[in-house]
């Protein structure tokens, strides 16, 4: 009697504490979690983490997630759970510096009238106007507020970074100013000679203007201003040293910088020289002394074509106007641009013109990441050939695709040394001149650069069609060149864990068993679904044939009414079956859906009981044992 007691009150002891460990962790372990996800999907990246870690002032996420609209339609349901437990996380991470309002807007409300105020995005329901919301709005101490319109289902690879960069934002609201050094007009040439009207600016410069604060930086640049954080340079022709020592030491120091290089700029348009009228003018550029200590070099002298994203021109020849495939204007689709990189993983198509190609220097310390890339069908072609060319069928015919991808941009990082290792240059005024305190032989970490084979990307007519409008000026975008430079200089963003994000693994994990089940009879439903059409239509031309023979007779005779009793019997018999493949189909998932329902519900608590028991058990036992 007394070991039955026992027994009862080591199980009865082993089940309160297993409830008991289980509701003080609820209440008291909410910022302990663990991730057993295959992908660890809920667990914040390092570049997150140490974001987090930076904040020094209070910031508030107000998360617009309409949960009981969202009931019956599982994608949005299931991702919008997603999204708010890694919001948590978040939370969870911030050291108190996140607050977190999960909102669900009820119409017509005040909570739906500020997610509207806010810019969230309403999300169509159905055809009686109801309407949904999924989006998130960030503010900080300073009143400054940022959204994300919609979190959608098809990007959950990308909800993470998209996050992270709003807190690091409001974190950090000073607008970034970005460096142009350019040897084209991008800010608008000078007036034109006829009308007498300044040079319209580039609409990519203007589209920067309105994200950053863009300082054109000229002449003779000894020093970069601290105040910038990333460097665009744009055709670097010809630069004095002292420049490009400037621009060494800059990305040496932390600094981030983004390169058009061009071994032929259509819209480089320099006078002939005085002594060499003659002389082809020089409309190239590289940066050739930086390349080579960071990994990477221009392909000299060459073009980049592509048989399949060559674009169609039209062509004026002896023969009249025709359509030809220009082989140095490309357009460079989804498929040639990089799916892992959050500059280029969301871009439909980029146009690239006269374009060269980069290649990655051996034996060298940093990673060469392409970004944009040719495909299987392309190679060189000689760039004098494609300047002095007059029919743009020869360069097709002359052409020999080399069967690899050519890189037209890249992302480069990691270490690198000076290419002054003599320290700083004389200017060319200079007849001497003080060390640089500052100066450094290596990059203090590493150096994160995206270099591109093209400045022609740039202009106006590669991607946008500019309409006057009531007086204003209109672009009508054809091409994601511009969405290219402003993700490229968002990305590289002045923090070095934000640019290392990457996208996360997938969500969604299919039940293979269970579709490859769903197939197999689907499968089996559509051939004798087919079949009894076939004896449908089969049928049907004997029965029309049969009454064409009657000759308007309305009565059908014993043949005719046999042929149509077998067709009713057959017709029935294959319905059934039919019924029962459904029937099939359905009650093997439902079988197949309630035993992976007992194993993930009812099968660990049992399991976790078992131990609990098997505990008490042998505790039970060692009581007895020792009395």
């Amino acid at each position: 009697m007394n070991t039955r007691i026992q027994t009862t009150y080591g199980i009865v002891i082993a089940l309160a504490l297993f409830l008991g460990v289980n509701i003080i962790a609820n209440e008291t372990l909410t910022a302990q979690r663990m991730d057993l996800t295959q992908n660890r999907l809920y667990t914040l990246s390092t570049g997150s983490r140490n974001i987090l870690a930076k904040i020094d002032e209070p910031i508030t996420l107000r998360y617009y997630y309409s949960a009981k609209r969202f009931a019956d339609i599982p994608q949005y349901l299931n991702h919008g759970k997603r999204v708010r437990d890694l919001l948590e996380e978040y939370v969870a991470a911030s050291h108190g510096h996140i607050k977190l309002l999960v909102i669900d807007p009820e119409p017509f409300s005040e909570a739906e009238d500020q997610a509207v105020g806010a810019g969230i995005e309403q999300l169509p329901l159905n055809a009686s106007g109801e309407v949904a919301y999924l989006g998130l709005v960030g503010s900080n101490t300073t009143d400054m507020e940022i959204p994300i319109p919609y979190l959608n289902p098809d990007r959950e690879d990308a909800v993470e970074y998209e996050i992270t960069k709003l807190v690091y934002t409001l974190a950090n609201p000073k607008k970034r100013v970005i460096g142009v050094i350019s040897s084209l007009p991008v800010f608008g040439g000078p007036p034109d000679k006829a009308t007498g009207e300044p040079g319209r600016e580039w609409a990519t410069m203007a589209m920067m203007k309105e994200v950053f604060e863009v300082k054109p930086l000229e002449g003779e640049i000894t020093k970069i201003d601290p105040e910038i954080d990333t460097l665009l340079i744009i055709h670097p022709k010809d630069l004095p040293r002292p420049t490009l020592y400037a621009i060494d030491q800059f990305v040496l120091h932390g600094g981030k910088a983004m390169v058009f290089v061009d071994p032929l700029a259509e819209e480089d348009r320099p006078g002939p020289e005085a002594a060499h009228q003659m002389a082809i003018p020089k409309v190239s550029s590289d940066l050739a002394p930086l390349f080579e200590k960071w990994g990477l070099k221009l392909v000299p002298d060459k073009i980049v074509g592509d048989l399949d994203a060559a674009v169609r021109v039209s062509f004026g020849g002896e023969r009249g106007s025709r359509d030809v495939d220009y082989l140095p204007w490309l357009a460079l689709h989804r498929d040639r641009l990089n799916r892992d990189d959050f500059v280029t993983n969301q871009l439909k198509v980029i146009n690239v013109g006269s374009a060269g190609a980069l290649e990655a220097v051996p034996n060298t310390k940093t990673k060469f990441v392409p970004l944009i890339s040719t495909g299987p069908k392309s190679g060189f072609i000689d760039r004098d050939a494609v300047f002095f060319v007059r029919d743009p069928e020869g360069l097709i015919k002359g052409f020999t695709a080399d069967k690899k991808d050519l890189t037209v941009a890249a992302r480069i990082s990691g270490p690198v040394d000076t290419a002054f290792p003599e320290g700083r240059p004389l200017g060319a005024k200079e007849k001497s001149a003080p060390p640089d305190a500052n100066f450094v032989k290596s990059s203090k970490g590493g150096i994160n650069v995206i270099v591109v084979a093209d400045t022609d990307l740039l202009t106006d007519r590669f991607w946008v069609r500019v309409q006057r409008v009531m007086g204003m000026q209109v672009p009508n975008p054809f091409a994601n060149n511009a969405d290219f430079l402003i993700n490229a200089i968002d990305n590289l963003g002045g923090n070095d864990d934000l640019i290392g994000l990457r996208s996360r693994g997938e969500y969604a994990r299919p039940f293979e068993v269970v579709e490859r089940i769903q197939r197999e009879a689907e499968a089996q439903f559509r051939d004798q679904e087919q079949a009894l059409q076939g004896k449908l239509k089969e049928t049907e031309a004997k029965l029309r044939e049969l009454q064409q023979n009657a000759k308007g007779d309305s009565l059908l005779t014993a043949e005719q009414k046999q042929e149509i009793e077998q067709f009713r019997q057959e017709q029935v018999k294959t319905r059934k079956q039919l019924r029962a493949v459904q029937h099939d189909l359905q009650k093997n998932i439902e079988k197949l859906g309630t035993t992976l329902k007992f194993v993930n519900i009812g099968l660990v608590p049992v399991l976790i009981s078992l131990l609990a028991i098997i505990i008490g058990l042998i505790g039970s036992r060692r009581s007895r044992t020792a009395g």
